[in-house]
C-alpha cells in the first residue's frame, strides 16, 4: 500500500524515468545546495534519497542568487546508457525579466560523477530533454513573453544535436497552453503513434493543474484533453492534496502507467502548507487513446494499492546525526555554496561537526549553515553545541529557516564581559526582533543543548545546561511563516516563494574573523500527539 505523498516536504517538480527495474525522480532544490535531488525505488512504494547530482561550482554557481533562485524544474531523461538531466540556475526573476539559464548535464552511472554543464538556452525555463524514437532528441520548454505582462508565451521546441552538444535548428512554436493560462512544465512522450505533451497550467498555487495534449506529429498541431485538466484540485479546496500540477508520466515494467506531481497540503482549507510542496504519485489508466486518473475524477488518493504490494510505505522519521562518520547524513544541504572543509568540517575536532562563521542569516553569498527539510507536521529539532564567542557578533545555534527574510533563530552569543547569553530572533518579511527582552545568561563553559518542537504551526523553543532538564525560552512562535503561502500572501501575492522549511546548525561571525562553533550531534524526531 503506498501512503502519499510519497516525497515528504520541499520535494517539488517530480520527474521520474525507469530503467529496467529501477525508478528515478528528481525534484527541484532552488538556492539549496547540491543541486537536485534524485530518489530512487523498485517499487514505487518506498523511496531512499540517492543522490545529488549538481555537487560542484563548475555545474552550478548560485552565489548570490535571490530566494528562490536557483535550480528551477530538474528533467531527468535516460537514452542508450546515458543519463541525461536538464535544470535551470535562475538568476533573477521578479519583475517582467526572467534570468534563466538552462544546462544539461549526463553520466553512466547515476550515483557517480556528472558531466560539466552544456549551456543550452535562457529564453525560458522548465526545460525537458525528448528522445525521439527515431533517434534526433529535442529541447522543450516554456517561453518567457514579457510583453504586456503576457509573461507565458507557450511552449517551444528546437532540436539538440549530442554529437555537437547545442541546439541546432529553428525554434518551434509547439503548443500554446489553455484558458488555464501560465503554461509551463512540458514533458513529452510517444505512444501508440501519438506525441503526448503534458504541461502545467494555472500557477503553482491552489489553481494548479495538469493539461494533456495529443499530436500525430511532433511540430502539432496539438488537440487538447476532452476532459483537461486531468488532475487538479482547484475545484476541491477541500482535498487534502491542494496545489497538484508539475506532473510527470512513467510506464511501469509490468505496462501499468502512473503520474507523479508536486503538492501541498494545508493546515487549513486553502491555509498554509508548512511543509512546503511535495510529490505525490498516481495510477493512470488509458481511454480512448487519452490518460485519466484510475480513481475516475481529478484528484490524489492518499492510499493506494501499487500491484500485489502489501508493504506501507514508512519513510524514517527519527534520525540522530552523531558526527562520528567522514562524511555528512545526506539529507543535509547548504545555502547557494558548496559544503567545503574551510567552513564546514568533520576533522579538525573528530566526533564533532565543526562550523566556522561567516556572513549573516540575511546574506545572498556565503552563509554557514547547515540544514535539512522538515518533512512532518510534529516534529522535535535538537542539538548540543561547544561555543566560546569573544564577542557578541560571534553567533551560532538552531535555526528554522525558510529564506533570508523569514526564519527562527534559537542561539549562543558573547557578551561585552566576554560572557555567553542565549537569544531568541525572528525575522518576519525583514522585520527582525529579538524574542527575549532580558537574554539568558549562560556558564562560560560546558555544551549547551537547544531544541525547538514543531506541533503544525506552533514553535516552542527550550534549552538545557549539560545534564540538566529543558527549560522553555520564549514565547510560542508562528511556524507558518515559513511557508510559501504566508511569503506569497495578499499582500505581496506576486512575491515568488516556492521552497520549504528547513531546521539546522548555523555559525555567524560578523567580524570577519570565522570563530567557529562545535556541533556534537543533531536529532530530527517526528512525535505523535
Amino acid at each position: 500500500m503506498l501512503k502519499n505523498p510519497i516525497l515528504r516536504g520541499f520535494n517539488p517538480d517530480p520527474s521520474i524515468i525507469r530503467v529496467g527495474e529501477d525508478y528515478y525522480i528528481a525534484t527541484s532544490t532552488f538556492e539549496w545546495f547540491p543541486g537536485v535531488q534524485i530518489h530512487h525505488s523498485r517499487d514505487l512504494i518506498n523511496w531512499e534519497l540517492v543522490a545529488r547530482p549538481l555537487n560542484r561550482k563548475s555545474q552550478l554557481d548560485m552565489q548570490g542568487v535571490p530566494d528562490s533562485g536557483g535550480v528551477w524544474a530538474p528533467c531527468l531523461s535516460y537514452d542508450n546508457g546515458t543519463f541525461y538531466l536538464v535544470y535551470s540556475n535562475v538568476k533573477s526573476f521578479q519583475g517582467v525579466w526572467k534570468d534563466t539559464p538552462n544546462y544539461l548535464v549526463t553520466t553512466q552511472d547515476i550515483l557517480g560523477d556528472w558531466s560539466d554543464p552544456i549551456f543550452l538556452s535562457s529564453s525560458g525555463f522548465d526545460g525537458s530533454l525528448f528522445h525521439n524514437p527515431d533517434g534526433k532528441k529535442y529541447y522543450l520548454s516554456m517561453l518567457v513573453d514579457h510583453r504586456q505582462g503576457k509573461f507565458s508565451g507557450g511552449v517551444f521546441l528546437q532540436e539538440y544535436s549530442a554529437s555537437e552538444q547545442r541546439l541546432i535548428g529553428k525554434l518551434q512554436p509547439l503548443f500554446p497552453g489553455t484558458e488555464l493560462g501560465l503554461t509551463e512544465g512540458p514533458h513529452l512522450y510517444k505512444r501508440n503513434g501519438y506525441y503526448y505533451l503534458i504541461t502545467a497550467e494555472g500557477g503553482t498555487e491552489y489553481g494548479h493543474a495538469v493539461s494533456m495534449a495529443r499530436s500525430r506529429h511532433l511540430l502539432g498541431p496539438y488537440e487538447v484533453h476532452p476532459e483537461n485538466p486531468i488532475m487538479t484540485a482547484r475545484d476541491n479546496p477541500e482535498a487534502p492534496f491542494q496545489k497538484t500540477g508539475h506532473a510527470d508520466l512513467v510506464e511501469s515494467l509490468d505496462g501499468d502507467w502512473y503520474i507523479v506531481a508536486l503538492t501541498g497540503r494545508p493546515l487549513s482549507t486553502k491555509g498554509r502548507c508548512v511543509l512546503g510542496r511535495e510529490t505525490v504519485l498516481e495510477e493512470v489508466v488509458w481511454h480512448n487513446g487519452w490518460p485519466q486518473l484510475k480513481q475516475g475524477n481529478k484528484l490524489v488518493r492518499e492510499n493506494i494499492t501499487i500491484g500485489n504490494e502489501v508493504i506501507e510505505n514508512a519513510p524514517p522519521s527519527d534520525v540522530r546525526v552523531a558526527f562520528t562518520t567522514k562524511s555528512l547524513d545526506i539529507n543535509f544541504q547548504s545555502l547557494r555554496i558548496p559544503i567545503t572543509e574551510d567552513w564546514c568540517t568533520l576533522a579538525d575536532r573528530p566526533g564533532f561537526l565543526r562550523l566556522y562563521g561567516q556572513e549573516s542569516l540575511s546574506s545572498l553569498h556565503r552563509q554557514s549553515l547547515l540544514a535539512r527539510r522538515v518533512q512532518h507536521f510534529n516534529t522535535e529539532v535538537a542539538t548540543a553545541l561547544d561555543f566560546q564567542p569573544k564577542n557578541f557578533q560571534q553567533m551560532a545555534g538552531l535555526v528554522a529557516y525558510y529564506n533570508t527574510y523569514h526564519w527562527y533563530y534559537l542561539y549562543i552569543q558573547g557578551t561585552d564581559k566576554g560572557g555567553r547569553e542565549l537569544q531568541l530572533l525572528r525575522c518576519d518579511k525583514y522585520e527582525i526582533e529579538e524574542m527575549l527582552r532580558v537574554p539568558i545568561v549562560l556558564p562560560d563553559e560546558g555544551n549547551i543543548k537547544l531544541k525547538f518542537r514543531w506541533q503544525h504551526s506552533a514553535i516552542q523553543c527550550f534549552y538545557a545546561l549539560d545534564g540538566a532538564d529543558w527549560q522553555r525560552c520564549g514565547p510560542v512562535l508562528d511556524g507558518s511563516i515559513l511557508s510559501d503561502d504566508y511569503v506569497r500572501d495578499e499582500t505581496n501575492r506576486y512575491r515568488p516563494a516556492f521552497t520549504g522549511a528547513f531546521v539546522g546548525l548555523c555559525c555567524q561571525d560578523l567580524s570577519g574573523q570565522n570563530h567557529h562553533a562545535d556541533f556534537a550531534w543533531f536529532d530530527y524526531q517526528e512525535f505523535t500527539t
